[in-house]
């Protein structure tokens, strides 16, 4: 099995996670998510793109997890990362 997804195995993944946990489209924001993970692991490190996304999600779902809470919190941490220094 390999680890790289073609772009239509992500969309079929995506579908399955907001079929199974009755989400809409605009609860999961596959490119958002992908820009967050990049800007983190380019600006702080690899390793880091994942737990920030999932505390973006959690930030996001604590303030009430609309679409707009979501964007702003990635749009928080992508800025984080941009000026990031260890």
């Amino acid at each position: 099995m390999s680890d790289r997804l073609p772009p239509e195995a992500l969309d079929h993944w995506a579908d399955a996670l907001r079929e199974h946990f009755d989400l809409a489209a605009e609860d999961v924001p596959i490119a958002l998510i992908l820009d967050l993970a990049k800007d983190v692991a380019d600006g702080v490190a690899r390793p880091a793109a994942p737990f920030s996304a999932f505390v973006a999600g959690l930030v996001a779902g604590r303030a009430g997890g609309t679409p707009q809470q979501v964007r702003d919190t990635v749009a928080e941490v992508s800025q984080l990362a941009a000026g990031w220094t260890a």
